[in-house]
């Protein structure tokens, strides 16, 4: 059965840094596509970084050098390092798998239950 289990969510203060965590069930790990999501209260869901299978990382342009996508395929493992924390990332993070990147966010079939950021002044 697909799944993924974040974690690594907290509270930190403005300037701070966090890494969040994914466990992918063998099934979802096996996806062509990983990625970060995130959402803000009253915001849509928008992407943070996604990862493909040759290792090609692509992030969004609000978190180029503010967030490191990492994975360990052979531990059905997907992190996410974010730096430089403003009040502005506050949201949860969700974990996501898909066949290909950078298609439709509504379109991408699985999803974590995510994991809450609070980052306060």
């Amino acid at each position: 059965q697909a799944q993924l289990v974040e974690s690594g969510g907290g509270s930190v203060q403005t300037g701070g840094s966090l890494r969040l965590s994914c466990a992918a069930s063998e099934y979802t790990s096996t996806a062509g596509c990983m990625g970060w999501f995130r959402q803000a209260p009253g915001k849509e869901r928008e992407m943070v970084a996604q990862i493909e299978t040759d290792g090609t990382i692509l992030y969004a342009d609000a978190f180029k050098g503010r967030a490191t996508v990492s994975q360990d395929a052979s531990k059905n493992m997907l992190w996410l390092q974010l730096d430089n924390l403003n009040t502005g990332d506050s949201a949860t993070y969700f974990c996501t798998a898909d066949l290909y990147c950078l298609g439709a966010t509504a379109a991408i079939p699985y999803w974590g239950q995510g994991t809450q950021v609070a980052v306060s002044s």
